[in-house]
């Protein structure tokens, strides 16, 4: 089918405001529309992704439209936080606008990752009538629990990665030749009203009403319409799927693979699927009232990985088979429980009074990878078995037969410490014959937080305390010759901040347990089949220069301090420099991150980020620079920043931020 596409367009808002759009046209009669709606550029940001994705669901039949929010690329406006409610009531109005376009007939499906599957989700809970059905990627329920900022009630490190890579992407203009000679006033005017965004964040250090608000596990009620929802275990917010196949109660269907942060059909670690055909029988069914067989499927899709040597913190590829869920929760999980007893047995629960203590040196975790992966060489976790030997281990005997395990682990623990601030982190980790420790699934929780995040309570030292660690979710399977391990530590750095206390904690084996959700193998196993990936067009790309990454650790043997650093330069995410051609626009991110902390003194925590972002074309050039500190002490928290904007080499508008935040029990 033909498609036209449409550089730039605009829609109109009430109060006056233009959001500018990038439109892929089939040719023919009115059709469906199919909505992304992002801050992150559809000019020149997101591109390469749009093209070969947007332009295949037009050339089935749809009308695809790529929004830049109010603030962000070429819209008219101002950017100042994350899922606000006026980006909601945008989004309603953009929706309606559609609906009544000459080229729609009126039906309009929602669709994005990350950023954008979050606000699907908060967008059908509004209901507008035009929207059918949406498919969420990669996306969270829980904005506190769930998102880039915290984790178990503990302090994500990547709160200020995020939050700087948003000072780059928010200090950027939109281009000249699409708004015209206003461009500059309007690039001035959002620089200097940006926010330092990782203290937006850091401002609310436990779940209140800002979390609350676009968390829509507050009112699973509210989503009515048909909801699509995908994850994958290499990315951070699989937890996502499983919730909302339970708790939502309209039509919906999952799929988990081995991704990273990643659409599907582009999925690393492999096996990458059809999605987009996949996508596009969901849009056929509720659009276009056909019968794609979609809604015949399981449920729940998800693929069970197999144990991989973890030698390499690569992961190009994960072996293993996809499985069928016809419901979720599943009648075919059940929770296998673990008591350790010096090892990890099914037996029942030792002698009361049995105790073993850990105090880990606060760099235990370099292992751990990122937080989030995303596809990029080195960024998945190692060989366990240096942060295990700093952490309590509970091993099961070899195993004689395979192990199975789709959904959450749990950890059910009776603890003291002997301070009132304290973090503990659970891991599960498949052990192979040669010893190599490969995590499978991991939980942390901020001890102050045992017993929810919205009203966290220091722990009275010495007092045993009963805490529920839930895991990641996991789809794995213990081959028989492996052992499953069982590791407890009281930090997880890189990925969090350090409590401001060096805690012991002291674990009673008898009143503790690990919980494994083992699913039993059927004799007949329902296939699942999914086509291979499929694409349309790329964008026309000149690739100008490879990235440089790098990503190191060293141990000073004279200090104890442990050092942390990611580099990427010319691309960020490993994509290099790259020229769009058709729009003559040159692009070049770079990012260094550089975190420090000692083994015994939490106050010693250091992140530093170091940023640039290029832009342009001949005779105009826009640069970024960009950096953020966070420091701490007992009590509180230090963020600094600085955004230096410069046009043909000559600066342009410079803003710096020195901000102070009270430790609120973290």
């Amino acid at each position: 089918m033909a498609v036209t596409v449409t550089e730039h367009l605009w829609v109109p808002l009430s109060d006056g405001t233009r959001l500018a759009a990038r439109l892929w046209l089939p040719d023919g009669p009115p059709a469906p529309a199919i909505l992304e709606y992002i801050p992150y550029r559809k000019r020149d940001g997101t591109r390469g992704r749009d093209e070969p994705m947007h332009g295949y669901f037009a050339a089935q039949g749809y009308a695809v439209i790529r929004v830049d929010m109010r603030g962000s690329g070429e819209s008219d406006g101002l950017l100042d936080d994350e899922y606000i409610k006026l980006e909601q009531d945008d989004a309603l109005e953009v929706i309606d606008w559609l609906s009544r376009q000459p080229w729609c007939d009126g039906r309009v499906g929602m669709m994005g990752k990350s950023w954008g599957g979050f606000n699907c989700l908060q967008v059908a809970a509004r209901r507008p009538p035009a929207l059918q059905a949406i498919i969420s990627v990669c996306s969270t329920e829980d904005r506190f629990g769930g998102d880039i900022h915290y984790m178990g009630g503990s302090l994500l490190n990547d709160n200020l990665w995020w939050g700087s890579i948003m000072l780059a992407y928010q200090a950027r203009p939109a281009d000249p030749a699409l708004v015209g000679e206003g461009w500059r006033a309007q690039w001035i005017e959002r620089l200097r009203h940006m926010p330092f965004w990782p203290a937006l964040w850091l401002a609310h250090q436990r779940r209140d009403e800002y979390w609350a608000h676009g968390s829509v596990c507050e009112d699973w009620a509210a989503i009515q319409c048909p909801v699509f929802v995908v994850g994958g275990w290499a990315d951070s917010y699989t937890s996502a799927v499983p919730q909302l196949l339970e708790h939502l109660t309209g039509p919906r269907l999952g799929i988990i693979g081995p991704w990273a942060h990643i659409y599907p059909q582009d999925g690393v670690p492999g096996p990458a699927i059809g999605f987009l055909q996949e996508a596009t029988r969901w849009w056929d069914h509720w659009l276009r009232g056909r019968d794609t067989g979609i809604m015949k499927e399981p449920m729940l899709r998800a693929y069970v990985e197999d144990a991989l040597t973890p030698i390499s913190t690569t992961k190009t590829t994960a072996p293993g088979r996809w499985r069928a869920e016809p419901s979720w929760p599943s009648p075919s999980i059940d929770t296998r429980w673990f008591h350790p007893q010096g090892r990890a047995a099914e037996a029942e629960p030792g002698p009361a009074g049995l105790r073993q203590s850990i105090r880990s040196p606060l760099w235990t975790g370099i292992a751990s990878g990122e937080w989030m992966g995303t596809g990029v060489p080195g960024d998945m976790p190692g060989d366990q078995r240096i942060d295990d030997a700093n952490s309590l281990t509970f091993d099961t005997e070899v195993l004689t037969d395979a192990v199975e395990c789709l959904g959450q682990p749990l950890a059910e623990l009776l603890l003291s410490a002997d301070a009132p601030l304290a973090q503990i982190a659970v891991r599960v980790c498949d052990v192979a014959p040669d010893g190599a420790s490969q995590r499978v699934s991991y939980g942390v929780v901020n001890l102050a937080h045992r017993n929810g995040s919205a009203q966290p309570k220091p722990l009275t030292p010495g007092e045993q305390v009963r805490v529920v660690v839930p895991l990641k979710v996991f789809g794995h399977r213990f081959a028989p010759g492996h052992r499953i391990r069982f590791a407890l530590s009281t930090a997880y750095w890189p990925i969090l901040w350090p409590a401001p206390n060096a805690a012991t904690i002291t674990l009673d084996l008898g009143g503790s347990r690990f919980g494994l959700p083992v699913r039993q193998v059927r004799k007949t196993e329902p296939g699942v089949v999914l086509e291979p990936p499929a694409h349309g067009a790329s964008a026309p790309i000149t690739q100008l220069s490879e990235s440089r990454l790098a990503r190191y650790i060293t141990l000073d043997s004279l200090t104890g301090e442990a050092t942390y650093v990611t580099v990427g330069e010319g691309g960020l995410f490993g994509e290099g420099v790259q020229r769009f051609d058709e729009i003559d626009m040159l692009v070049n991110h770079g990012l260094t991150r550089r975190l420090t902390v000692s083994a015994d003194d939490p106050l010693s925590a250091r992140s530093v980020i170091t940023q640039s972002y290029e832009m342009g074309r001949d005779g105009w050039r826009i640069r970024i620079e960009t950096e953020a500190e966070m420091t701490g002490t007992a009590e509180t928290f230090r963020l600094t920043g600085a955004v230096r904007a410069f046009e043909n080499g000559i600066l342009v508008v410079e803003r710096a931020w020195d901000e102070v935040f009270d430790r609120d029990c973290l």
